[in-house]
Parts: C-alpha cells; structure tokens; sequence
C-alpha cells in the first residue's frame, strides 16, 4: 500500500466565547483555510468556529466526521481516508488542544499506527495555563482528570492527592463539571490542610478570567463562585 501523502493536522479552538484570533496564532487560520475534511465533537459548533475563522470559507465544501461518545470504534479508521487521497484533515476539539483530555486521542493513536503524519498547531490548553499561572511546580505535575462523583471516594481522592503532592513534589492539576464547581470547591476546603495551596483557575482566556493560589486557611475566608465556569484545580504542599 503506498504510504498515506495527507496530514492530520490538531487544531486548537478557543475555550470560551472569545474571539479566535484573539488566543490562536495565524497558522490555525492557514491550516483551516487549506483543509476541507474536519473530525469534530460536534457539528453546528465546530462549523460556527469555522465560520468565525475563515468567514469567506465556502460551508458547503466541508466534509465533517463526528467523534462522540456514540461513535463506534470500528468507524474511525474512515474518518482518516481523505488522507490516503492526499488530502489533509483537522482534528477539532470543542474547546481547547485535540486529544488532551478528549476524545480525539483515539484518531492520534489510529494515525500514527497507520503511518500519517501527526501535527500539532500550538492553542490555549487550560491545563498548562493553569499550571503556568499557579505558581506551583511546573518542573513535575499530574493532570488527574475529573474526581469521583461518590462522596466518599472523592474524600479519598481528594486526600490522596494532597499526600501525592506533598511525597512528590508534584503539582495535582484535576477538574470538576462546571455545574459542580462549588460543591467541589466547599470539599476542597473542608478536606484539606490548611496550609495545603490551592490554584483556582476559571474561565482561562475569558474576559471574565480569575486565577489565584492561596492557602486552604486563605480561601475558607474568601467566597467566589464557580458555578458553571470552565475550571481548574490545582493543589501543592
């Protein structure tokens, strides 16, 4: 079989209603000019971004591949064919860099089994942002997902942790459902030490933006709320 001449190109997107441009390079906006086979999350809204990127972009000539939780494994070596034809296709995620936590590391694995060329375009990542801003160690660091829903098992999550910080030395990035935001920072701070620091890092990119490191003991005096804004946490000892 002659070898794949295409790329899958991972495009970064905004992770907010924000302007694109305003927090992605021009070489986002060249790639996506030059492509017309995108693998999104979710249609309307990768199409809007599109737009916004490339107004003059004919919509018509776009070919979209969704990748969701109801798309079936044995589908996705499809969704990379335009490339065996020399064409290039986008890897879009809906917020944020392709296949960090999302689902698009699974099209990343695929290609680089069959032999594509895998390029990453540089865009806003929450988690480094927020590790970048926290002030905490930046040297070594864990990025945890999302916590258990399971009041006590977030317990001991939330305490292993605290511990995996401190034996380490390890920064522990995690993130909460945006609706959930506030529950989980009430546990935060009733679970851990006092002199444990906490990061909180909301609405990244947003004019709305709030990033700040304080001790547990500092934010029991402080009220904020999260509810539904994109955030993330990260603890230190």
């Amino acid at each position: 079989m002659q070898p794949p001449n295409g790329i899958l190109y991972l495009i970064p997107t905004t992770l907010g209603d924000t302007e694109p441009l305003e927090v992605l390079p021009l070489s986002v906006k060249k790639v996506i000019e030059d492509t017309n086979h995108f693998i999104v999350e979710n249609e309307k809204t990768a199409r809007h971004f599109i737009k916004k990127i490339t107004p003059k972009k004919a919509q018509p000539l776009l070919e979209l591949y969704v990748l969701n939780k109801y798309t079936q494994e044995q589908e996705l070596p499809a969704f990379l064919e335009a490339i065996y034809q020399g064409k290039n296709v986008g890897l879009l995620s809906e917020a944020g860099c392709p296949g960090v936590a999302d689902p698009g590391s699974e099209i990343v694995k695929i290609a680089h089994r069959e032999g594509i060329r895998v390029v990453p375009l540089v865009g806003p990542s929450s988690i480094l942002m927020a590790i970048m801003a926290s002030g905490m160690n930046g040297q070594n660091f864990a990025f945890n997902g999302y916590l258990p829903i399971d009041k006590d098992e977030r317990k001991r999550a939330i305490k292993q942790l605290e511990k995996r910080a401190g034996d380490l030395q390890q920064s522990q990035a995690f993130m909460e459902t945006p609706y959930r935001n506030d529950k989980l920072m009430t546990d935060l701070t009733a679970i851990l030490q006092g002199n444990t620091r906490l990061c909180v890092a909301c609405d990244v990119t947003l004019p709305t933006e709030f990033i700040k490191t304080m001790t547990i003991n500092e934010w029991k005096r402080r009220e904020i709320s999260l509810h539904k804004r994109p955030t993330m946490f990260v603890i230190d000892r």
